[in-house]
């Protein structure tokens, strides 16, 4: 099993920055690919960025492009979103979680490991 805690999260004005961090404990592994995934209120989870095992390859939805910045440290087992420029529709839970393969995917049913979510708020 493969733990995942998520940190970083907060409330914090429009036009500002937070990181978010992804712990990984267990029987972790640095070839997973790690996800970010955000749900608001009243709505579906949607996929915000996505990195594979080795970090050779990355993505990001288009809400995300120009302002957030996924990496990892496979040294330390996290996984970090930095998210500048943050905007109100920003305002969700962020998790983060694991495929148990190198390659990212856009699929949520493939990410095997989930942690439990961290709240990030953007006010006007």
């Amino acid at each position: 099993q493969v733990q995942l805690v998520e940190s970083g999260g907060g409330l914090v004005q429009a036009g500002g920055s937070l990181r978010l961090s992804c712990a990984a404990s267990g029987r972790t592994s640095s070839w997973y690919a790690m996800g970010w995934f955000r749900q608001a209120p009243g709505k579906e989870r949607e996929v915000v960025a996505a990195i594979s095992g080795d970090s050779r390859s990355a993505y990001l939805a288009d809400s995300a492009k120009g302002r957030f910045t996924i990496s990892r440290d496979n040294a330390k087992n996290t996984a970090y979103l930095q998210m500048n420029s943050l905007k109100p529709e920003d305002t969700a839970v962020y998790s983060c979680a694991a495929t148990a393969g190198l390659i990212w995917t856009l699929n949520l049913r493939e990410y095997v490991y989930w942690g439990q979510g961290t709240q990030v708020t953007v006010s006007s």
